[in-house]
């Protein structure tokens, strides 16, 4: 992902996720300038058709809604914040395989698992893709994922 692809993933944003968990530009910039190297676009012939933001985390830390990345010095986790695929893209496999090329990223990086919230009742999709719902969460990891003000659940999966 580059600056410049910041509008289209505005775009997707606005079409992919109820009001209440939309996140403003700034914000979408702190998360390319904290992590250039774990944010995706992919593209087809009309340009940015998706995009997925992740950090390096431990498991059981929910990033707020709106909240800063946050990467902890003995990181466990590659933590997906974000992935969203456009109307004319979603059923072409890009969300899994945009998924994927960060896992592969993790696993060479030796970390132990990946986390996630799911939101707007995408537990399925991501159970497909091996994560399980994790409830065990300390009072402020519960507060932050409270933060998404529409139903939510965090999600682990181990990359081995």
């Amino acid at each position: 992902m580059q600056v410049r692809d910041i509008p289209a993933v505005m775009s997707i944003q606005e079409e992919s996720y109820a009001a209440e968990v939309h996140e403003d530009e700034a914000v979408i910039l702190n998360r390319l300038a904290a992590c250039p190297q774990l944010a995706w676009v992919a593209e087809d012939d009309q340009g940015v058709c998706a995009y997925l933001f992740a950090y390096h985390s431990r498991v059981g830390k929910v990033t707020p809604l709106d909240g800063d990345f946050e990467s902890p010095a003995k990181a466990d986790c590659l933590y997906l914040h974000d992935l969203a695929v456009s109307r004319r893209a979603s059923g072409r496999g890009i969300g899994p395989a945009l998924v994927q090329k960060n896992l592969e990223q993790a696993r060479t990086q030796k970390l132990r698992y990946s986390a996630l919230v799911s939101v707007q009742e995408s537990e399925a999709f991501w159970s497909r893709l091996g994560y399980a719902a994790h409830t065990e969460l300390e009072p402020p990891q519960a507060s932050n994922l409270a933060s998404y003000q529409i139903p939510a659940v965090y999600m682990v999966r181990a990359l081995h």
